[in-house]
């Protein structure tokens, strides 16, 4: 299957087909390069997981190939977490993903700033293309995330006529995600000995959406005021039937 891009600015026209990843093919990006980049993508799964929000047609993963073949060269890239809404085949593992051919095209795909040098905002059109080039060009993504975890800058970019837009947050400093029916935010705290800035996801009425270790301490603060209220009612929590 293969589709045709005429450049708004150039008479270069791309011709974009959808394969699956050679079983020989090395993806070009490097290993994480902290500790942090992994917790703050398992951290974003963590709390839609618990709240329900993850279905088994869903594809959510992080350092994971997104493919297509551009004028008969294949290109892979691996954001630092991507969202599918739809997958045609639910499989326990995936090496890749090739939009059309396997499914959806991502509704997001997010990058983490790095202390080096990173390609996030390269519009390079020559091979290897640039990741903003091929989110925005190729893939056509619709929601584009670059984050910074050190500033907890939080840079929203949406496509509109085939071209991304730097959007400003609402009034609470937050992004609303039409396709999840979520917001999307920045906050600061500590998870997993990491002290620091995090993405995190907000419902549609503001409810922030819990980690495990958050959800545990909510129920143990419930108790603990069921407990108080039911002693200062003349009743012993332990002898309940």
């Amino acid at each position: 299957m293969a589709t045709q891009l005429g450049e708004a600015k150039s008479s270069i026209e791309l011709v974009i087909s959808w394969e699956a990843l050679p079983a020989d093919f090395q993806l070009e990006d490097e290993p994480v390069e902290n500790t942090g980049q992994p917790l703050l993508a398992g951290a974003l799964r963590e709390s839609l997981e618990i709240s329900g929000f993850i279905q088994p047609q869903m594809l959510i993963a992080s350092n994971f190939g997104l493919c297509a073949t551009i004028n008969g060269q294949f290109v892979a890239k691996a954001p630092d977490w991507v969202y599918v809404p739809s997958v045609n085949q639910v499989l326990g593992e995936r090496k890749s993903y090739t939009p059309n051919l396997d499914g959806h095209i991502p509704a997001i795909v997010m990058e983490f700033l790095s202390d080096t040098e990173g390609g996030e905002y390269s519009f390079k059109r020559t091979y290897p293309p640039g990741k903003w080039f091929f989110y925005e060009q190729i893939l056509q993504v619709p929601i584009y995330v670059i984050f910074d975890p050190n500033g907890g800058l939080l840079e929203f970019y949406q496509l509109e006529n085939r071209r991304y837009e730097l959007k400003q947050p609402d009034e609470n400093g937050r992004h609303w995600i039409d396709s999840m029916g979520l917001f999307l935010g920045t906050w600061q705290g500590t998870k997993e000995a990491r002290t620091g800035y995090w993405l995190r996801w907000w419902d549609e009425a503001g409810n922030l959406l819990l980690w495990a270790v958050e959800q545990i301490e909510q129920e143990r603060q419930q108790k603990e005021r069921l407990i108080a209220y039911l002693q200062s009612q003349g009743i012993d929590p332990n002898n309940l039937q």
